[in-house]
């Protein structure tokens, strides 16, 4: 998903998993936070990541029997309706989830960073990476409801505390910080960060040598800060 990603034979099948990621994408996610390159990296000790597989494969076995068993049995003649009706909502629900969530990381004009890049970063470099790390999804208010909110996902990454519905309201101000200081501020209908994100997932399958010249500098955002406007912003109450 990054230019800077070395390119890899199996890349080629990553349209392919990552649609059949779409409805599995809470297991996705879980399976994810188990962090398992931690324990190769020495940041994690293969004793703690047996005991979260074991926490990970009680909750799903709970879930899965609620769902998939006791709901089933409880409806009696409707069983199999039930059964199917609840596989159905699942599916939908991690179809919907993983197109928001996917919408708000990889559409095309969202920027990557190395942990390079990190080392040292000041606080309104934390800051521009948010923004510069992330995109909106334009919609209504019901649109927003039914996404959680997430489709604020660039006042999500700048305030992760602040409750959701609050997003709403200060997305306008950091829009026009970022019109301000020239700052990129993604956002679009769902249908095109829907197209764009996907425009990515299959650009990166193929082998970099292949694909045009990045159009995005990271490295021309952090040079973009100058004394840390956004955190200054953020100081004086302008996005309080």
């Amino acid at each position: 998903m990054s230019p800077e990603q070395p390119w890899h034979p199996v890349h080629l099948l990553q349209p392919l998993y990552a649609a059949l990621l779409a409805p599995v994408f809470e297991w996705g996610i879980a399976l994810y936070d188990l962090e398992a390159d931690a324990v190769t990296a020495g940041r994690k000790s293969v004793r703690t990541l047996l005991r979260d597989i074991a926490g990970l494969a009680r909750k799903a076995a709970r879930q899965t029997a609620k769902d998939y068993v006791l709901f089933p049995l409880l409806a009696g003649p409707s069983a199999l309706p039930c059964l199917l009706g609840n596989l159905a909502a699942n599916s939908l629900r991690n179809i919907w989830a993983h197109t928001v969530i996917f919408c708000g990381h990889f559409p095309g004009d969202v920027q990557t960073f190395t942990e390079e890049q990190l080392q040292g970063e000041s606080r309104g470099q934390w800051y521009l990476r948010q923004i510069q790390g992330s995109a909106n999804i334009e919609g209504g208010f019901l649109f927003h409801v039914l996404t959680g909110n997430l489709s604020h996902q660039i006042e999500h990454h700048l305030f992760p505390d602040l409750p959701s519905n609050r997003y709403a309201e200060l997305a306008p101000r950091v829009r026009q910080l970022c019109t301000r200081y020239g700052l990129p501020y993604v956002t679009g209908p769902l249908w095109r960060q829907y197209t764009s994100m996907w425009g990515r997932i299959l650009r990166h399958a193929l082998p970099s040598r292949l694909l045009p010249a990045h159009r995005d500098d990271p490295d021309k955002g952090f040079a973009a800060v100058v004394d840390d406007p956004l955190a200054a912003a953020t100081a004086s109450g302008t996005l309080h």
